[in-house]
């Protein structure tokens, strides 16, 4: 959610981030609308103010009318009963007309409450303005010595690669088949060295954020209140991606989703708290099974393990203070961690800054990191792929949106006040999707797969995968 006081003294910057975003936003809406509220509850600050007033000047005028009457004779009766209930009435009809203002501010407040949160975080002034993906833009590049992305992979390597398709059919490491027969259409059963290697992977990147750079490991759940999806931006734009369980049906009273990355979960853990600024930031990492409907995505990367509807992630959170310098520092060191990572696994891979259009409603700047995978691209002459890049990672900055819907507070050493914290997140590694370059580009010639020394050691020491005899 933004900050209203900030819509209100500079509406145009979020029209603009709107637009940016190719969001369609009526700003002029919700400030009506906030403007209408505000009316009706100065009005009903107005008459409760009046009441309490009325009240002070009429009580005791009404306790001595009421004595005054026990005595009165009938000639004067009717004259001071008339004068208490005057005095009685107006009130009363304060009392009615503040809540009248109390339901028509409640009947606003839903339209209100939604028109807010679909204005999207606006863009960091230094993110490059674009329509979509296409026109995000390269940082940078790694290759591992005697390989080059730029080349042929045949003329570095020697042989035509396999795809990641055919590697895990003739490795044996995933059953498609039976996974669509029990579930459907991109579901599939990692068998073998190949949950071996989906298991190595995960506990490697584990390992790798909490042992080796000092994340706090956690345990968040997977199935949440919608408040939670809400609270981390991922709805109310979200639905139609997220696995919906309609519990109220059953009588639970509220209904639960499946999430989509374990960041839902760890920035829910301290929805509604006040940190101790002496605890930012806050590192966590966490490793979820994750959950996509993948709407609108058909005919797009459905061969195979890229575009799946389950999956396993390990993501990194960081909450911070709300400082834009150290925000931005922290983004450059979880990239970092990342980088590190993949060069360890021999991974060749390339930084992308996303542009406007690219960034989705929730972030101020996001990078992606993109493997390159062999089997992927359009296919060339020999009606072989040629190799493409394919998204991994995505590590986002947020300042105060996600903090400021989940109202996650630090109190200011200096001021004392409240200040909503920033956030950022990164995903560390998701399999199987990351199998896809681990597999493909660790290849040999006769078909196996040298498997990356680090990830030996959780593989019980197998340090090739060997096509089944």
């Amino acid at each position: 959610m933004i900050d209203l006081k900030q819509l209100r003294e500079n509406p145009e910057h979020f029209r603009e981030g709107a637009i940016a975003k190719n969001a369609s936003v009526d700003i002029e809406h919700v400030l009506e609308l906030d403007s209408r509220t505000r009316r009706l509850r100065t009005e009903q600050e107005e008459a409760r103010a009046e009441q309490k007033r009325l009240g002070k000047e009429s009580g005791p005028q009404i306790g001595r009318l009421k004595g005054t009457l026990k005595s009165a004779d009938d000639s004067a009766r009717a004259g001071i009963e008339a004068e208490i209930a005057e005095l009685e009435r107006k009130p009363l009809e304060l009392k009615q007309r503040i809540h009248r203002l109390e339901a028509e501010i409640a009947s606003i407040n839903p339209e209100f409450q939604t028109a807010l949160l679909s204005i999207p975080q606006p863009p960091a002034a230094d993110v490059p303005r674009g329509a979509s993906s296409d026109d995000n833009v390269e940082i940078r590049q790694w290759h591992p010595t005697g390989f080059d992305p730029g080349h042929p992979y045949s003329a570095q390597r020697g042989f035509t690669p396999r795809t990641h398709v055919e590697l895990v059919h003739e490795l044996g490491l995933v059953d498609f088949e039976r996974g669509v027969k029990m579930a459907g259409s991109r579901h599939y059963v990692l068998t073998g060295a190949g949950m071996q290697l989906h298991q190595a992977i995960l506990r490697y990147a584990f390992d790798f954020m909490t042992i080796h750079n000092g994340f706090t490991p956690m345990s968040v759940p997977v199935i949440v209140r919608e408040e939670c999806m809400q609270g981390t931006g991922f709805f109310p734009g979200g639905h139609d991606q997220a696995y919906h369980i309609e519990e109220s049906r059953r009588g639970s009273g509220h209904d639960l989703y499946l999430t989509g990355t374990g960041e839902v979960g760890l920035m829910g853990l301290h929805a509604d708290e006040i940190l101790n600024v002496d605890d930012l930031p806050k590192r966590y990492t966490t490793v979820s099974t994750c959950f996509r409907r993948e709407a609108g995505a058909a005919g797009k990367d459905t061969a195979g393990l890229y575009r799946i509807h389950q999956f396993d992630k390990v993501e990194q959170v960081v909450i911070c203070r709300a400082d834009a310098e150290e925000q931005k520092a922290w983004h450059q060191r979880m990239l970092g961690y990342v980088e590190a990572m993949l060069q360890t696994l021999g991974l060749p891979y390339r930084l992308l800054q996303c542009c406007t259009g690219d960034l989705g409603t929730k972030n101020e700047d996001m990078i992606d990191i993109e493997c390159w995978m062999p089997g992927r691209g359009p296919d060339g002459d020999d009606g072989r792929p040629v190799g493409d890049w394919g998204e991994t990672h995505s590590a986002s900055r947020l300042a105060d949106f996600q903090c400021r819907r989940l109202n996650l507070r630090y109190r200011d050493p200096e001021t004392k006040k409240t200040v909503f914290a920033y956030s950022l997140n990164n995903t560390v590694a998701a399999s199987p999707r990351i199998l896809i370059p681990i597999l493909e580009m660790h290849q040999q010639a006769d078909g196996s797969v040298v498997v990356p020394e680090p990830l030996r050691p959780y593989m019980g020491g197998l340090d090739r995968i060997s096509p089944r005899s």
